[in-house]
């Protein structure tokens, strides 16, 4: 039997991955009718209170083309986060590699890997390669950044960790974060919100922190964590009911918990703290450009079979969504581009603010938050090297294998420590 041409569409308790729409007709039971309605049954879970629905119609002998689900918010394959994690790997490998630490050391930590081994535990507690070697890879250096206009060095620093434990630490995060965020909405604008998040960490970390190098994800990470929290704030109107709503505030409040805790441990010595900061503050910013939410209750047309019509249209977004979007956009670009300009420029941002440097780092009777500088006297006689450390006194003659500043300076470093 063919369809009533004024037939529409209704949305029965939509949901946030599942709205219902069905055809409503002049004769229908569930039409604006004076036909007695039949006696409202008690509360029953969605799928049987759907079959019950469907029996009623088709016990009044009409005709029923059945209801429709459909989930308005595709589940993506996660594909990217998993291959980010493979790419560090990859990195921290051809690091060690470079590494080389039997040729370059005068002992290292685990020798049975060969050139793969780690440098002492006095230089790099977290079983990995030399500053030096970093350096070497693209570790970021601000010097460089601002005297040799190596810029590249803010992204390239986010794909290069300083040990085993510290891409330990951070793969298992980005696969805990990334993989849920890529299956709720894709490659593309994690991917970029991945990068540009990283990108706003390095840039804070080089406006306060001018000296030494640092390498890791974290700020990227931490973009990942802001992210969730702006997509919690601007898609609340999804969470409509009162079981959603409570479990979303658990939510919340938890992910806020985890921030917290995260940035506190930033304030020991040698844990970049600015770049967390940064990259959370670009990552929140960016979650209110890339992962908006449509409205509670919106149908799109391409969910609408043929000869259906939708009887409300909604506007796909809240106006509060759309401000918080350009807000965020103009923020997140003004931001960025007087950071790197500053940058560029080499202005140090602890120089106008006395107090910023304790986001960092806290100074107690446990340890000191200054960073102590190594010098040392060499006499050179052939390949043997008499290094001096001036700090502590300490002397050592070391055999060379050609001329190579970085290992006097991995061997000085070694001595004074």
């Amino acid at each position: 039997m063919g369809m009533d041409s004024g037939t529409e569409i209704k949305v029965i308790n939509p949901r946030k991955v599942d709205n219902v729409v069905h055809p409503v007709g002049p004769g229908h039971a569930t039409s604006l009718s004076t036909a007695p309605q039949p006696p409202t049954s008690p509360e029953r879970p969605d799928g049987q209170r759907r079959r019950q629905q469907q029996g009623q119609m088709q016990g009044q002998g009409q005709p029923v083309q059945g209801l429709i689900d459909f989930n308005p918010f595709k589940k993506w394959v996660p594909w990217m986060v998993p291959g980010f994690v493979f790419a560090n790997i990859v990195v921290f490998v051809i690091t060690m590699f470079i590494n080389d630490c039997p040729k370059n050391s005068v002992s290292c930590v685990a020798g049975f890997l060969g050139r793969f081994s780690f440098q002492p535990l006095k230089e790099n507690p977290l079983l990995g390669p030399s500053s030096s070697t970093l350096e070497k890879m693209g570790a970021l250096e601000v010097s460089k950044v601002v005297h040799r206009h190596q810029t590249w060095r803010l992204v390239s620093c986010i794909w290069l960790h300083a040990g085993v434990c510290h891409i330990l630490a951070n793969m298992l995060s980005l696969l805990f974060i990334g993989i849920r965020l890529e299956q709720e909405f894709g490659f593309v604008r994690i991917g970029l919100l991945y990068l540009i998040a990283g990108f706003g960490g390095s840039l804070m970390s080089s406006l306060f922190i001018q000296t030494g190098i640092s390498v890791g994800a974290s700020g990227a990470l931490f973009g990942l964590l802001g992210s969730m929290l702006s997509e919690l704030v601007t898609n609340w109107t999804i969470y409509a009911n009162k079981a959603r709503f409570y479990v979303q505030l658990a939510a919340l409040l938890t992910l806020i918990f985890i921030i917290v805790i995260n940035l506190a441990v930033g304030i020991l010595p040698h844990v970049d703290n600015f770049a967390h900061i940064g990259g959370f503050l670009s990552g929140f910013l960016l979650g209110f450009v890339f992962l908006i939410r449509p409205q509670f209750g919106y149908v799109s047309e391409k969910h609408v079979p043929p000869g259906y019509i939708a009887a409300s249209r909604k506007p796909k977004h809240k106006p509060y969504q759309y401000v918080l979007w350009v807000i965020s956009l103009i923020l997140l670009i003004v931001g960025l581009t007087i950071g790197l300009v500053l940058l560029l420029r080499g202005v140090n941002l602890n120089d106008h603010c006395s107090w910023c440097h304790y986001m960092s780092c806290i100074p107690t009777s446990l340890w000191s938050c200054k960073s102590k500088q190594v010098s040392c006297e060499s006499i050179k006689y052939g390949n043997q090297l008499n290094l001096t450390c001036i700090s502590n006194g300490k002397s050592n003659i070391y055999t060379l294998s050609g001329e190579n500043s970085s290992q006097v300076l991995q061997l000085c470093s070694n001595l004074c420590s």
